[in-house]
């Protein structure tokens, strides 16, 4: 029986480019460096903030990282300012996973600081709605780090096989490897099928709706090799 499914946040469950951008590139402007279009942030992001601020610093000419020390704190509270900027589910998700989560808990890991995971997540699909967010925090390293995955699988008394780990990026599909669970690629996010496949996801997906039908076929899966 499949006990858990667990959703990257960025790129999986909402699309928060833009928010990232904003941020960001209120950064390069204040050191003079020109903004990165919106569209960068897809491959800039995906690692934790800190991580797309000096991938952006480097493509706009700080090559050596000048400006990152100083960059992080103020990106940081910029992007704290208004985190939830254009920030919105994917078309069809609340609905598909309103369906799932009657019949499996559901958990979001992220890279995002943990207090920030939650307000966002919160702030897109309510209150309570996932049975627990987990962001980064003492104890809880960045993915690839399997030990975020892991640690809800233990809260849910569910093996890592158990588990359904569902994102967007190269990173996630990395976690999900190393925690030992069925890692499923999603294409609507921030990077291209063929980065998802490289780092060895089991399944791609390219809509929400499929969400329900990789559940269904593995718990059967499950299901009947519990049963042999």
């Amino acid at each position: 029986m499949i006990k858990a499914c667990i959703f990257d946040l960025d790129g999986t469950i909402a699309d928060t480019v833009e928010s990232i951008a904003r941020a960001v590139n209120r950064v390069l402007i204040y050191f003079g460096l020109p903004a990165q279009p919106v569209e960068a942030y897809n491959f800039y992001a995906g690692d934790g903030f800190d991580m797309a601020l000096r991938r952006a610093l480097y493509d706009a000419g700080d090559t050596e990282g000048r400006f990152l020390a100083e960059g992080i704190p103020l990106g940081r509270a910029w992007f704290n300012e208004d985190p939830l900027y254009h920030v919105k589910p994917y078309a069809g998700m609340p609905e598909v996973l309103f369906e799932l989560k009657k019949q499996v808990p559901i958990a979001v890991c992220s890279n995002k600081p943990h207090e920030a995971a939650i307000h966002v997540v919160e702030s897109v699909y309510g209150k309570g709605f996932f049975d627990w967010i987990q962001g980064q925090m003492e104890g809880i390293p960045k993915k690839p780090s399997p030990i975020g995955p892991l640690a809800i699988a233990d809260r849910f008394e569910a093996k890592p096989e158990e588990c359904l780990y569902f994102g967007d990026t190269n990173t996630d599909m990395k976690t999900g490897l190393a925690a030992g669970m069925y890692t499923v690629g999603v294409t609507w996010g921030f990077r291209p099928r063929s980065e998802l496949i490289e780092n060895g996801a089991m399944a791609l997906i390219d809509r929400p709706q499929e969400i329900l039908q990789v559940y269904k076929e593995k718990n059967n899966e499950q299901n009947q090799t519990d049963c042999q």
